[in-house]
This record gives structure tokens, C-alpha cells and sequence, in this order.
């Protein structure tokens, strides 16, 4: 009996439709087990934990200093008058040391009235003892209000903070005693750091993390796994100078002067990971 082949056609195309649902049905299951593996801290996985540590010591190449000038007086403008004085002299004395405007910030300007209690004046008041029925004999003056002190404005402070970065870390000793003599009121440095830490960052990062690959490849070992991927990442740093000089001067009148060279040390910059692996 020959088959017709309408039949067979029809036969093909059902085939043919079973195998396309059956493909996307494969397709879909097996996109949802990429999705699945893919997901970080998966629910079900096993893992392992691991930390690392790395630092790396450079030597500053900044220095930051900051002083304070103040000026009192009897106006606003003559105080301010004053701070501009002490401020173009200590300019100008940076200016000799090769510090560029743009390392040179004020943080604070600022102006404020100076109070002093006064007492007014109270006079006694003599009066005659029979006229107010005084029978003290040796009292002659009458009890009377007197105002109590009040606030009265004496006089005005200007302020001006200025905060200075030294790139020459070896002349901060010297600009520091320079500004001591220009007559500013507060001087306090050097803080020692490093301008750009980006790349040391990086550097430590990059040390922690090998640090915590070689040993999560010793503990895969050690327990008889092998090690699938991160399923999980976390970082924290800390940046601290191992040593640094520093010097403050309260009153440059008063204290002694910088000395000419302050030993910079170096500064730590540190990162601790924390890396999460899947195991299998």
C-alpha cells in the first residue's frame, strides 16, 4: 500500500514544529541555568572565604601648612587693614620659596565685634535724714534704682585662615619659620601626604587580592575542591603615616623658630579584601 504523500508532508511539518517547541524548550532552560549561575551569593552554593592583605610605603611628596591671622582695632576696616598687611608680607614670602598661587587657599575670612561688660555710673543722692524719716544719723543718701552692666562693642577682630601645600618637601622647615616671622598668629604643620594616591591604591588592592587568591588555591587543595567564581567581593582600606615630622607655633613672637629640614618619613597606604569563591 503506498503511503500518500500529503501525508508525508503533514508528517514533516508536525516533526518539524516538535523539534522547534523542543529546541526553545532547551533554550529557555538552559538561559535560566546561566541566570542562575550568574546570579553573586547565589542561594545554595557552596563557598569559601577568604581575606587578603596588601600595603605599599611611599615617601610623601606634599607638605601642608596652615596658619591664622588676626587683628584687632576699633573698626571693621582698620582690623581688616591689618590682616591685609600680615597677609601680603607672608605672600610675598612664599612667593620668594617658589609656592604656586593655585597651592595657596583661604579657608576662612571672617569679622566679629569685641564686647566688654560696662557698670554705669550710679552717684549717691545726698538728702537731708529728717525730711525721709532716716534715724541713722550716719547715713545720708536715699536707696534709689541702679541699671546693671550691659554688653558694649569696644572694638573689632578680623580673622583669615589660609592653608598652604608645599611641594618642595624639603623647604617646609624653612617656609614654616619664614611665616613665623611675618607675623602671623597661628602656625601649625607640616602634614606630610601624598598628592596623587590613586596609583598606590591600586597597588595595595592588587597585593591584597593576590594575597587572598594564594590562599583560597591552598585551601581548594587542602580541602579537595575546586574553586568556581566570586561570588562575592568586598574592600577596606587605611591610609596612616608611619612616621612624619611636625611642628606647631602658637605665637611666633614667642616660640622657638622651625628648624631649617623636618624629617618626612613615609605613609602606608593599606587595603584588606574579602573575596567569597563557589565551590565545586
Amino acid at each position: 500500500m503506498e503511503i500518500p504523500n500529503q501525508y508525508i508532508k503533514n508528517l514533516y511539518k508536525v516533526s518539524f514544529v516538535f523539534l522547534v517547541v523542543l529546541s526553545l524548550f532547551f533554550v529557555v532552560k538552559l538561559l535560566a541555568e546561566f541566570k542562575s549561575y550568574g546570579m553573586m551569593g547565589s542561594n545554595g552554593a557552596n563557598t569559601i572565604t577568604v581575606s587578603g592583605h596588601g600595603e605599599v610605603n611611599a615617601v610623601p611628596d606634599i607638605a601642608s601648612v596652615y596658619f591664622t591671622i588676626m587683628k584687632e582695632a576699633k573698626t571693621v576696616k582698620e582690623a581688616q587693614a591689618g590682616v591685609a598687611v600680615i597677609e601680603k608680607s607672608a605672600l610675598d614670602f612664599l612667593k620668594t620659596k617658589d609656592v604656586a598661587p593655585k597651592d595657596i587657599k583661604t579657608s576662612n575670612a571672617s569679622f566679629y565685634p569685641k564686647y566688654e561688660y560696662k557698670q554705669a555710673v550710679c552717684p549717691l543722692i545726698q538728702v537731708d535724714e529728717r525730711a525721709v524719716g532716716i534715724s541713722n544719723k550716719s547715713s545720708g543718701v536715699a536707696p534709689y534704682y541702679c541699671p546693671t552692666s550691659k554688653q558694649v562693642i569696644v572694638g573689632y577682630t578680623a580673622s583669615e585662615s589660609i592653608t598652604v601645600k608645599i611641594r618642595k618637601t624639603d623647604d617646609a622647615g624653612a617656609i614654616m619659620q619664614g611665616l613665623g616671622a611675618t607675623g602671623v598668629s597661628d602656625l601649625n604643620g607640616p602634614n606630610f601626604a601624598i598628592d596623587d594616591e590613586d596609583g598606590l591604591k591600586a597597588q595595595a588592592r592588587k597585593e591584597a587580592i593576590d594575597d587572598a587568591k594564594g590562599k583560597a588555591r591552598v585551601l581548594a587543595k587542602d580541602l579537595g575542591v575546586s574553586l568556581g567564581r566570586i561570588a562575592n567581593f568586598s574592600e577596606s582600606g587605611n591610609y596612616y603615616p608611619m612616621y612624619y615630622g611636625s611642628a606647631m607655633m602658637k605665637d611666633s613672637a614667642s616660640s622657638a623658630p622651625a628648624p631649617a629640614e623636618i624629617p618626612k618619613g613615609e605613609n602606608t597606604i593599606s587595603s584588606d579584601v574579602t573575596i567569597t569563591y563557589e565551590i565545586r
